[in-house]
């Protein structure tokens, strides 16, 4: 019990009444039971008789060292609690080492080590002046994202009940002292309110280098995102190789090693890298090197990016790109598309495509529809992934109103649009129990080039207007389905690629990201004004 107390960074008594307080580059000596020696339950020092409020002026000719009470560390996101206490904070410094209490935080220790200059001990009880202390705690009903950072006495302790909360905490002392500033005295208690924070990019349309990508995976880290959105097979170009179906793949594409080393990179920085192959729309890049699985209409006309769903070989080849990439993205959540079956925005389906009506009242009865069949798609896909052990996604429209057939029960809506046709409001799926990922693309759509009515969201925008209640346009659904909303993805869609450079990409999506990642950590109303938020950011780089 000795050993928890002093690793918390309680002053040690010395000798003949001299307490030590270890401010990290030198020790501040001072009269035992002295205001600055003393340490109320939060770290804050308790005031001596004849000390006034406090001030560290105690009677008696001693000289004694006082601390302005602490305030809440600025960060992005912000943090959701502050114990403010008096004492000196702490700064990283070379001669300080990271000490770990679980050898699971060996590598949350030697990152943050590495960021802030400082020396990596690995699995240590001893305790020493400046030193950052990473811990696991038992804490089972708390949230797993959630952690502890206590800085007292010259010391930090991050303590979380999983890793990633953990590095959530290094995150939030990394932008403390960034510049050279001081995490201030107290106690940090801190935890998303929602538990996936995303940012999808288009790679299809657009090809983005490997360490673009891995630039953004370091950016979305320290923010504390969790997730990375692939969207990598689209009309215009399918971009990671296939040992399945090599005559697929795109010139201009990542290789598997590049892939394993942005899945890596995320991983380390506890982020899950989503992976979609959209279908069965979207699939132009795969249909020009199968042009036999085009769905043509009944002129035999090919219709855009459509694949025959009536044909058993085009379930077979995308059950063969299914099963291929589960085992390059390991990561626990899968994007199965389902959006913009283009045989279902035309006024007759069933009159316009023929086959796919009699394969629906072949396999599902007389009054199947293509909408029918398009759902059992859907539910097959869902059935290759699954065994994967993954949680699956679907565009929301690719769930439809009205069929005999229904989307299986474990597919979340990726609520985009509430613009398609035979639209369905978000209050349509949340009071049927589904549960729903915020893309909402009046606010988080940055669509390249602006076409049709898209505008460039801004950070502004988005903070001031935007919470994750907000589905569909710009109005909330009701608090009482917020426990059934997971969390919200910000998404990059490259419709006109050439709009911009990668790089102008990155410019014009940091504040809104920043923004965004704000109103999934805590949805209500910040404490900054926009222009505050944004000079913080700037600060922060």
């Amino acid at each position: 019990m000795r050993r928890a107390l002093l690793a918390g960074g309680l002053v040690v008594v010395l000798g003949a009444g001299v307490g030590v307080w270890a401010s990290g580059d030198e020790d501040v000596r001072t009269p035992a039971g002295s205001a600055a020696a003393r340490q109320t339950s939060d770290g804050g020092s308790a005031p001596e008789k004849g000390d006034q409020a406090g001030t560290g002026t105690a009677a008696g000719p001693t000289p004694t060292r006082s601390y302005a009470l602490s305030q809440a560390p600025q960060t992005i996101p912000a943090v959701r609690a502050h114990t403010p206490a008096r004492g000196p904070g702490w700064r990283p410094a070379a001669q300080h080492r990271v000490v770990v209490s679980d050898a699971d935080l060996a590598d949350e220790g030697r990152l943050i080590a590495g960021e802030l200059g400082m020396a990596y001990a690995g699995e240590r009880d001893d305790v020493r002046a400046g030193d950052l202390r990473l811990a696991l705690n038992d804490d089972e009903g708390a949230n797993p994202e959630s952690y502890t950072m206590t800085v007292r006495g010259g010391r930090v302790t991050v303590s979380g009940p999983s890793d990633a909360g953990v590095f959530y905490g290094t995150r939030t002392l990394k932008q403390e002292v960034h510049g050279g500033g001081t995490a201030p005295e107290g106690v940090v208690r801190d935890e998303p309110a929602k538990a996936q924070r995303g940012l999808m990019l288009d790679i299809a349309r657009k090809h983005f280098t490997a360490d673009w990508i891995e630039d953004r995976i370091r950016e979305l880290g320290d923010l504390k995102f969790n997730q990375l959105g692939l969207h990598f097979s689209d009309d215009q170009a399918f971009r990671i190789e296939s040992d399945t179906h090599p005559e697929i793949v795109s010139p201009q594409h990542l290789t598997k090693a590049q892939v394993k080393g942005i899945v890596d990179l995320a991983a380390s920085r506890h982020i899950t890298v989503v992976p979609e192959i959209d279908s069965p729309g979207h699939l132009g890049a795969v249909l020009a090197a199968h042009p036999d699985l085009q769905l043509r209409n009944a002129q035999g006309v090919p219709t855009r990016g459509a694949i025959d769903i009536s044909k058993d070989a085009s379930a077979a080849l995308l059950d063969d790109l299914l099963d291929e990439y589960a085992g390059l993205f390991p990561g626990g959540q899968w994007h199965l598309g389902g959006d913009e079956y283009q045989a279902l925005t035309v006024s007759d389906p069933e009159a316009s495509y023929p086959q796919l009506a009699a394969a629906a009242r072949e396999r599902y009865g007389s009054g199947a529809t293509v909408a029918d069949l398009a759902t059992g798609w859907l539910n097959d896909r869902a059935d290759t992934v699954r065994p994967h052990d993954r949680t699956m996604r679907a565009w929301n429209d690719g769930f439809f109103r009205g069929t005999s057939v229904k989307a299986a029960d474990d597919l979340v809506v990726a609520y985009w649009t509430g613009k398609e046709i035979g639209a369905r409001p978000p209050v349509e799926y949340l009071s049927a129990g589904r549960k729903v990922v915020n893309y909402n693309d009046e606010y988080l759509y940055y669509v390249l080039g602006e076409p049709q009515t898209f505008v460039y969201p801004t950070g502004e925008r988005i903070y001031e207007q935007w919470t994750p209640r907000i589905l569909r346009g710009t109005t909330p659904v009701p608090a009482r389905y917020d426990d059934q909303i997971l969390g919200a993805t910000f998404a990059v869609w490259c419709d006109l690629a050439n709009s911009q450079t990668q790089d102008q990409v990155a410019a014009g999506i940091r504040m809104p990201l920043r923004a965004t990642v704000q109103k999934l950590w805590d949805p209500g109303q910040p404490s900054l004004t926009w222009a505050q938020f944004r000079a913080l950011a700037d600060r922060l780089g």
